[in-house]
């Protein structure tokens, strides 16, 4: 898949390769990299609580890096995207498979941004909603 920032430059690969540890142990997969739409999966083993359900904090980490990756997007080569608030509602619990987040957007500003991303099971129903707004702020220029 090939996958651009709206400069022309390729960046789905680039993001593939550079998930991060923490993402790479929770199993995270970028499905679908565009402005308007970050899709990826996770699976539920290996991030789950004690009770055999999928971790409200895995569905956070999920929700992050989909709402932070479409924030870069956004953000255009000027500015670089950090998060500065994130929340969730968890509306059932997930036990195996894989849950799929869609990260869409609510807000796209000059300075600021906030996606909405949906989590849903394999069965289409949704896991978790969460919210994610960063401030876009200007690179330096040296």
């Amino acid at each position: 898949m090939t996958s651009t920032d709206g400069t022309g430059s390729d960046i789905g690969q680039f993001l593939r390769d550079n998930m991060g540890a923490l993402n790479q142990r929770m199993g995270v997969e970028l499905v679908e990299i565009a402005p308007d739409r970050v899709v990826a999966t996770m699976p539920v083993e290996g991030n789950t609580q004690p009770y055999g359900l999928l971790h409200g904090g895995a569905s956070v980490v999920l929700a992050e890096t989909l709402g932070s990756i479409a924030a870069a997007l956004n953000a255009g080569p000027e500015r670089f995207a950090v998060g500065t608030d994130i929340n969730a509602t968890h509306h059932r619990s997930a036990r195996k498979g894989l849950v799929t987040g869609v990260a869409t957007p609510l807000h796209l500003g000059r300075t600021m941004s906030s996606f909405e991303i949906a989590i849903t099971d394999e069965d289409g129903k949704r896991v978790c909603t969460a919210r994610i707004t960063c401030a876009l702020l200007a690179r330096d220029p040296s």
